[in-house]
């Protein structure tokens, strides 16, 4: 029951103090090269960390807001999920993600570790499709109905989508 409430709050906040992709104060300094972000006026490139499993967030969120860490922290217990939603923001096209679960998430190896990507960090539409997808998964949703559901919010006004495969069921 704590976490459909807590997804929900956070998804009000998020949608209350986030503006869109363009976020001057959030700039970060680079360590890994990588095209811009499509939304971004200026270039920035993303980051990468690793960290010893899911549960231990990189580094690079301590500067952001207390929302970003946590929708992080959000979509490292949803990757499985995430690996089959799109992402309408362009970074398909623009750093070559192919899911949502890219925009937070570049690899988890088979040790547990996880490389983190700082891409979401300064996008909206991430965080948004990350967050609204765990929620859904929450009260019950099938990944198929979550990845339908997305895709019809997300067809019109929004950059074309990372080439996503399409759940089974």
């Amino acid at each position: 029951m704590k976490k459909p409430l807590l997804l929900c709050c956070m998804t009000g906040i998020l949608a209350f103090t986030m503006i869109g992709c363009n976020n001057a104060e959030q700039k970060q300094p680079v360590k890994e090269t990588s095209s811009s972000h499509q939304h971004h006026t200026e270039e920035q490139r993303d980051i990468a960390e690793t960290t010893k499993g899911i549960d231990t967030l990189p580094s690079f969120l301590s500067g952001n807001d207390a929302q970003i860490k946590k929708i992080y922290a959000v979509a490292g217990q949803h990757a499985e999920l995430l690996q089959w939603i799109p992402c309408y923001c362009g970074c398909g096209e623009s750093v070559g993600h192919k899911s949502n679960k890219n925009c937070f998430i570049r690899e988890i190896k088979k040790d547990g570790q996880v490389v983190w990507d700082s891409h979401a960090t300064t996008c909206v539409n991430c965080l948004e499709i990350a967050l609204e997808s765990a929620r859904l998964q929450e009260k019950g949703k099938s990944p198929l109905e979550i990845r339908k559901y997305i895709d019809n919010k997300y067809k019109e006004g929004y950059a074309k989508p990372t080439p996503t495969p399409m759940p089974k069921s």
